[in-house]
C-alpha cells in the first residue's frame, strides 16, 4: 500500500470514528457549531480556529489537540467545515 492510500485510510477511519460519535450523541454538533458561531466573528485565523478546537475537546466528547500543529488531517476538516458553515450562515442575513 502506498503512503498516500495509507493517509487516506487513516483520514476515512478518524473521519468514520468522529461521525459513529455524532451519531451516539447528535448534541455534539449544534455544540460545535454554537462555538464556531462565538468565536468566528473574531476572526478565522490558527488562534481562532485553536480556540475552537479546544472548546470543542472542553466541551463533547470529540477531542481535538490544542496545538493546530498536531491536527490530523480530520481535525482540519472538521474546523474547516464549522467555518464555513458558519460562514454561510452569515452570509444569508
Amino acid at each position: 500500500m502506498s503512503s498516500s492510500q495509507i493517509q487516506k485510510t487513516r483520514v476515512i477511519n478518524e473521519l468514520r470514528g468522529f461521525i459513529k460519535k455524532l451519531l451516539q450523541d447528535p448534541k455534539i454538533l449544534e455544540q460545535s457549531l454554537d462555538i464556531a458561531r462565538r468565536h468566528l466573528p473574531e476572526g478565522g485565523g490558527s488562534t481562532v480556529m485553536a480556540r475552537i478546537a479546544n472548546d470543542i475537546s472542553d466541551t463533547t466528547s470529540v477531542h481535538i489537540p490544542e496545538d493546530p500543529a498536531e491536527h490530523s488531517e480530520a481535525d482540519r476538516l472538521f474546523l474547516e467545515l464549522l467555518k464555513e458553515v458558519v460562514d454561510e450562515e452569515q452570509a444569508l442575513y
